[in-house]
């Protein structure tokens, strides 16, 4: 019992590690929180959506966030992605 304990934790950082584990479908695509978006701190921030993060095998939201922006690259941010049997969400990155 012990080994295979063992194996499965090792199993489940290794997916981690390689982003395997990362893609969690759900049926329905949670409506996020409503959250009032505190005043600008600076004219060179830019606002960042909030968004939902995978840990444990589930979605959490987090709330969005001002930062300077960065030149001349852009904030795409995310998005539900519809696959067989639900949707995933695919984090924002900057471009």
């Amino acid at each position: 019992m012990k080994k295979l304990t063992f194996i499965s934790m090792v199993v489940f950082f290794i997916m981690s590690a390689t982003g395997c584990a990362r893609r969690v479908v759900v049926s329905d695509r949670p409506s996020p929180p409503v959250i009032v978006r505190p005043a600008q701190p600076a004219p060179d921030y830019i606002w960042i959506e909030g968004e939902w993060r995978v840990g444990g095998g589930k979605y959490s939201w987090r709330d969005g966030y001002w930062t300077r922006s960065r030149g001349h690259r852009t904030w795409a941010p995310g998005h539900w992605e519809a696959t067989r049997g639900g949707y995933y969400w695919t984090p924002g990155r900057w471009r």
